[in-house]
């Protein structure tokens, strides 16, 4: 397996479980496709369309066509995608007309939402923006936005699962919150280009994510976890290991968008992830009986409710009949089975 390619079994579940054939001459224009996400979900296309015969084509938005290109040149099946160079928010259009618009692309890191909160506020807005436009003028009928869990705000200590109708939200006057926030303005943008323009918009609200491709370290906390198992040393939980998460492997999250890109209901909101939670120290002790690595739990107990961020997956299960088939132990040991393999080859 080598650094940049999809391991063969995860290939052959997604071909098996997503709706590939639905995008039989189809023409996609996707953002964010160097990232986790974005790296799955073209390496997968890939593997479809030469598996199925598919006709479909990819454009994808990147600042850097070489680079890109390089990462999914191992891939086989590749050379149907065209680089489109450009920044999100001041890209020129491409040539041509579209039929789908998967909007993957987003400012994931913490640390700058912490150092340039304005900056990461007009890449998730008027990055959005400016994709809607192009997908008004080359007469996009579907698109599919990855927003965020982060849109809820805090979870409720009462509150078992995030369902998709819960109205609370981030604290507007926080800067930590800018990350939410953008989210729900992309979000708002994509309703009103629905109603004004006629747009089939999906939101995918996506939430935690373990696998191949994850960058270790960082603010992962599952990442950092597999980094210190990986490299033989204690694996360290900064808190007190209550908080509660939940993780959905890359198959799933894959199988999961193009069904919600091609089947998912107009002006609809979906969680993306799993909803079988356990708390950090829990899983930080996986990880480490999997590694044969101790564990350190650094913060004291904190007596309050232990904070959760889990999602209700329900409506993707009844209205579009998905399911979890990778359990969190699954992930784990792919997960680490891929960073081993790759770190025997450096």
């Amino acid at each position: 397996m080598a650094p940049g390619i999809v391991p063969t079994e995860d290939l052959e579940a997604i071909l098996a479980d997503a709706p590939w054939q639905a995008l039989a001459g189809e023409r996609l224009f996707i953002t964010g496709g160097t990232g986790f996400f974005g790296s799955w979900l073209l390496q997968s296309m890939c593997a479809a369309r030469l598996r199925y015969g598919l006709d479909l084509s990819a454009t994808v938005l990147t600042r850097d066509p070489i680079a890109a290109a390089a990462g999914l040149a191992l891939a086989p099946g590749h050379d149907f995608i065209q680089w489109h160079q450009g920044d999100l928010r001041t890209f020129t259009d491409p040539p041509g007309a579209f039929t789908h618009l998967l909007h993957i692309a987003t400012p994931a890191s913490t640390g700058f939402s912490e150092t340039s909160s304005v900056d990461m506020l007009d890449i998730l807005v008027e990055g959005t923006r400016r994709v809607l436009e192009l997908a008004r003028r080359a007469g996009v009928k579907r698109a599919l936005l990855t927003s965020s869990g982060a849109v809820y705000g805090v979870q409720p200590p009462e509150m078992e699962q995030f369902e998709e109708d819960y109205l609370g939200c981030p604290d507007c006057l926080n800067p930590g919150t800018t990350y939410g926030e953008g989210k729900r303005l992309a979000e708002q943008l994509f309703a009103l280009y629905a109603e004004r323009h006629g747009l089939e918009a999906v939101v995918a609200r996506c939430f935690a994510f373990l696998g191949p491709h994850l960058p270790l370290g960082g603010h992962f906390a599952a990442g950092n976890f597999i980094a210190d198992a990986l490299e033989g040393r204690p694996i360290q939980v900064r808190g007190d290991g209550r908080p509660l998460r939940s993780y959905m492997y890359p198959t799933d999250l894959v199988t999961w968008l193009v069904t919600m890109l091609v089947h998912g209901a107009s002006g609809r909101a979906y969680n993306v992830g799993s909803d079988q939670a356990l708390p950090l120290g829990d899983l930080a002790r996986r990880v480490g009986s999997l590694s044969g690595v101790p564990v350190e739990i650094l913060g004291a107990p904190d007596a309050g409710p232990a904070p959760r961020y889990v999602p209700s997956t329900e409506r993707a299960r009844t209205e579009l009949g998905l399911t979890l088939k990778v359990c969190l132990e699954e992930a784990l040991v792919r997960t680490l089975n891929w960073h081993r393999g790759n770190r025997t080859r450096e």
